[in-house]
């Protein structure tokens, strides 16, 4: 992380912690990935994309950043995965103490360990829904469980966890997978998403690991894999679970950059803009719907 900007170059009035009800919390840690490095940068490229991208969303019809996002410093501990993971976890809730939609942009996937424990300590009932070529569902890996290839690990026994995308796992990961709620990214059907939806309880933690599309759209990331996720899908997908659910936050993490393909820089920065976009525009109409049940 270099200069400390406003998140989009956003007007200060939007940018402030007391009024906005956004928070942004980037974390570039990348300690334990173990083939491709580069993860730490993705929250600056990510940044430096988001302030040349158009803040008006076509489809939703709205300029979210006028809700306000605060770009929170970066959790910068590095010294242990372990001790990582402790600060992400503490700075992740006491923002959500605060009463923001808090929203944390890595880093490798690692992080996510943090940041589910602090959303479950926070919300009752909690699913998450992890969009990710890998299963990261191992125990330990390299000598300690907070590794990129355990992200989920704790979620899958004390959340509702839902995989989609999975195309890249070990044998042993099986023995802590509910394959009833995982979709396989080779085996997705026609009514997919609508029985993820039904797997949901009412509030829901999303997290994304950029290797979860295809690389043809996306090939900078640490790890990439065939045979992923596209552009609309996924915007479809994220859209009806914004739509039917109450989403209480979410990360986003992988993102390698690189110098001469800045295309993956800017989907991402367009993937977070419209997940923001589509919290505020339907926000309300999961509620409305619980009310008609």
């Amino acid at each position: 992380m270099t200069t400390k900007k406003n998140y989009a170059g956003i007007p200060d009035k939007y940018a402030r912690l007391d009024d906005a009800k956004v928070v942004l919390i980037p974390v570039p840690y990348d300690g334990t990935s173990t083939w491709q490095k580069g993860a730490d940068k993705g929250p600056q490229a990510f940044l430096d994309a988001s302030e040349n991208m158009e803040l008006f969303d076509i489809e939703t019809r709205t300029e979210v950043y006028k809700k306000g996002v605060y770009l929170a410093p970066p959790v910068t501990e590095n010294s242990s995965p372990e001790k990582m993971v402790e600060a992400v976890h503490k700075t992740t809730k006491n923002y959500i103490k605060q009463d923001k939609f808090v929203t944390i942009f890595g880093g490798e996937h690692s992080i996510s360990i943090g940041t589910i424990r602090a959303f479950n300590e926070s919300f009752e009932d909690l699913t998450v829904v992890q969009i990710d070529a890998h299963a990261d569902l191992r125990k330990e890996y390299e000598g300690t469980s907070c590794n990129h290839a355990c992200a989920v690990h704790e979620a899958s026994k004390t959340t509702n966890l839902i995989q989609v995308g999975i195309r890249s796992m070990d044998e042993e990961e099986l023995q802590y997978m509910d394959e009833n709620q995982t979709y396989f990214a080779h085996d997705l059907y026609e009514d997919w998403m609508d029985d993820a939806l039904g797997q949901m309880t009412p509030n829901v933690f999303i997290t994304i690991d950029l290797d979860a599309f295809d690389p043809s759209i996306l090939p900078s990331t640490g790890t990439p894999e065939p045979g992923g996720l596209f552009w609309y899908e996924t915007l479809d997908f994220l859209k009806l679970i914004f739509k039917k659910k109450n989403v209480v936050g979410f990360d986003i993490v992988e993102l390698c950059p690189n110098a001469q393909e800045k295309s993956s820089d800017f989907l991402a920065a367009k993937l977070y803009y419209k997940m923001l976009s589509y919290k505020f525009k339907y926000e309300n109409i999961s509620e409305e719907d619980d009310e008609d049940e």
